[in-house]
């Protein structure tokens, strides 16, 4: 799996960094988040998942 953000629609608010740190950084200076890795690990795909459905503005892209 493979996640992105798209910068367009995304709010800044840093939510998806609370409920996946591994792989969401938010940056409170720039107020956005940067995806820390090119591809998911197998083991935090739910926690991924569970972020963009959690996502108001639907900012979280995932490929497979």
């Amino acid at each position: 799996m493979k996640v992105k953000i798209d910068y367009d629609r995304c709010m800044g608010d840093g939510h998806c960094s609370e409920v996946c740190p591994e792989v969401f950084d938010y940056d409170d200076v720039q107020t956005e988040v940067h995806v820390t890795s090119d591809e998911v690990p197998k083991e935090l795909e739910d926690k991924v998942r569970k972020a963009f459905e959690e996502c108001d503005t639907e900012a979280i892209i995932i490929e497979k």
